[in-house]
């Protein structure tokens, strides 16, 4: 049988923030059109009782929110995109 390709997802020159751990989203501090430097935080996120600051791991302008207060994420759901 042949192998099936599946074709890469274009690149719009936009990035993925990913949640590093399950948790709860408490706090969005960057808005579409924020710009963000490096280690900027962008969102907190609430796991096992502790809230985490998620930082922004380059220096770029926030294109979407993908996430909103109070949502459940789960380890490597997408937050946040930027260029």
């Amino acid at each position: 049988a042949p192998v099936q390709q599946v074709a890469p997802a274009p690149n719009d020159g936009a990035n993925t923030i990913k949640a590093p751990m399950p948790g709860i989203i408490l706090d969005i501090k960057a808005a579409p059109g924020t710009s963000v430097k490096r280690g900027d935080v962008v969102l907190i996120l609430e796991a096992m009782k502790m809230e985490n600051e998620i930082t922004a791991p380059v220096d770029g302008v926030v294109s979407q929110v993908l996430v909103t207060k109070g949502s459940s994420v789960a380890t490597g759901d997408s937050l946040i995109t930027y260029q």
